[in-house]
């Protein structure tokens, strides 16, 4: 299943990332930018609001395998929607 989450804490606040995995207290992240899938981002899971709805055309971009480019393009897609509906 493939789920996005916001930083709500950190330095990163208000960062888009799509959880790679979940570990008790912890996710990890990944944007295919800074933070690959090689070497992911730990955050606890309060510091983050999972994402619930995700527009068909990001889930799209995931759809065959996962690299740090398909990851970049479905986020940087995510935000493009984010911004033409005017939400933050």
């Amino acid at each position: 299943m493939i789920e996005f989450a916001k930083s709500a804490a950190g330095h990163d606040r208000n960062q888009i990332y799509l959880v790679k995995e979940r570990d008790g207290r912890f996710v990890y992240l990944v944007n295919g930018v800074t933070k690959p899938l090689a070497a992911p981002k730990r955050k606890s899971v309060k510091h983050i609001q999972i994402i619930k709805r995700l527009p068909a055309e990001v889930t799209g971009c995931l759809s065959e395998t996962v690299t740090d480019l398909t990851v970049k393009r479905a986020i940087k897609a995510y935000e493009r929607i984010l911004r033409e509906r005017g939400e933050s």
